[in-house]
């Protein structure tokens, strides 16, 4: 590397610092500095900056009519810094990262087709967020401390959140993590794979943003978020994923996640009974995946033995849609998830309450300047199980061409074959195994 003078950030043209050093290196050499030697955090935040650098370069060579690419190489391996994969790029580049999600995938259920008819992507996200269905109107009533009440008012669901691309690459993602958890390559208290002992128990565990605590520790902690200890910042994908979920009103505005864990299940694991911790904001919410299973809630559940319980309301989620708990559904009600019948992947987004937050936790930027998707007073969801209302009469003709085609594909499939995607539908259930609050417990008491 000519000019360089060894131990000192500067080099003979009298640049200095990082920049100044990458600025005397050649492709080969930039690629070889890049390609090991750093933490998890700083791998996923180099990987989110080179993709933004790609989608950059690729939306300016694509306004570009006719013009020659800045690209001088039709096929450059690119190492993704999280997997480990290469990745093949031409020219133009790629619209967006690997696991990005986007507003345009998954246009009526396969992708980017020709149906899209040259939507803008402010039209795109329209139709997407047009398709999700929220259902808020869940009801219990049951008498606490004398008084009769609706221990799930607070409680909403909303479906086709994510599509079955975005939902793929999510779980491509969350299992990338748990290999990188058993190499030793998150944080210690980030990974938790405990031994299977006794059915339902044992299921993998990740955490980001800070590490709860679910029971007394060997150190005397109470459950609850340690503070003193460190866990991995959140990935790019799951901020992604708060974003989606933020404007698209899924979540509010003033109670934006920051912290997340993650459940791995194997068949037969569940989460027993319980209330989340109050070292957690209110609402907070649960995206599942892969194995469609039920979510039971009551003030009362019972155990009726390992991994299995009972209790007056069972909840079945769909696959891509978000459970959001809040209220009486969050504080009064307990919830739990029965041993499940197959794999199944769920991700809990939390925020944290300001004066729990663990000592060095640094607040994400990305995440404090999201806003709402705009939608006129007659395109606003109008009440429960209600779809927005599409004005454009051109976007009302694209979401019913692709629903004919997504009810005619569902129509010409054989009867095994359409039981066989009832079955492998997934699901979105409750949260994890925070127990119950004492608090709580007795506010939640039975008549």
């Amino acid at each position: 590397m000519a000019g360089y003078i060894p131990g000192k950030l500067t080099d003979s043209a009298g640049r200095t610092g990082t920049i100044g050093l990458l600025k005397t290196l050649n492709r080969d050499e930039l690629l070889e500095v890049l390609s090991q030697g750093f933490c998890q955090h700083c791998e996923a935040l180099l990987e989110e900056r080179i993709h933004q650098l790609l989608n950059k370069r690729g939306s300016e060579s694509g306004s570009e009519s006719g013009s020659e690419s800045t690209v001088t190489s039709n096929n450059t391996l690119i190492s993704n810094p999280v997997t480990g994969k290469q990745l093949a790029r031409t020219s133009p580049p790629p619209p967006a990262a690997k696991y990005d999600i986007l507003l345009n995938d998954g246009l009526g259920g396969s992708g980017s087709t020709s149906s899209d008819n040259g939507l803008s992507e402010e039209q795109k996200e329209h139709i997407r967020f047009s398709q999700v269905v929220r259902k808020k109107d869940f009801v219990q009533m049951e008498k606490i401390n004398g008084k009769s009440m609706n221990v799930l008012k607070g409680l909403e669901l909303h479906t086709k959140v994510f599509n079955a691309e975005e939902q793929k690459k999510i779980v491509e993602c969350v299992y990338n993590l748990q290999r990188m958890g058993q190499k030793g390559q998150l944080r210690d208290r980030t990974y938790s794979e405990p031994r299977k002992w006794m059915r339902g128990k044992g299921r993998v565990t990740i955490q980001f943003g800070c590490c709860y605590n679910y029971a007394v520790d060997k150190n005397g902690n109470p459950p609850g978020i340690l503070r003193e200890e460190e866990v991995d910042p959140l990935p790019p994908l799951f901020k992604q994923m708060i974003k989606r979920m933020v404007r698209w009103h899924v979540l509010p505005t003033m109670c934006v996640p920051n912290s997340c864990i993650v459940n791995i299940y194997d068949e037969g694991d569940c989460i027993p009974p319980h209330i989340d911790h109050h070292d957690f904001l209110r609402p907070f919410c649960t995206v599942s995946f892969l194995t469609q299973c039920n979510i039971l809630f009551g003030s009362s559940l019972k155990i009726v033995s390992p991994g299995e319980f009972s209790g007056p309301v069972s909840i079945p989620l769909p696959v891509g849609s978000v459970l959001i708990l809040n209220g009486n559904g969050a504080d009064i009600a307990k919830h739990c998830v029965p041993a499940v019948p197959g794999k199944r992947i769920s991700i809990t987004f939390r925020r944290m309450d300001e004066s729990k937050l663990p000592y060095k936790f640094l607040p994400d930027p990305e995440l404090s300047r999201i806003k709402p998707f705009i939608v006129s007073p007659s395109s606003a969801p109008q009440g429960h199980h209600q779809k927005p209302v599409i004005n454009s009469s051109f976007v009302k003709a694209i979401v019913q061409q692709n629903q004919h085609r997504n009810d005619q594909v569902i129509k010409d499939k054989p009867d095994r074959e359409a039981t066989k995607t009832t079955k492998n539908d997934s699901f979105l259930c409750g949260n994890d195994d925070f127990p119950p609050l004492g608090k709580a417990s007795k506010g939640a008491s039975r008549r």
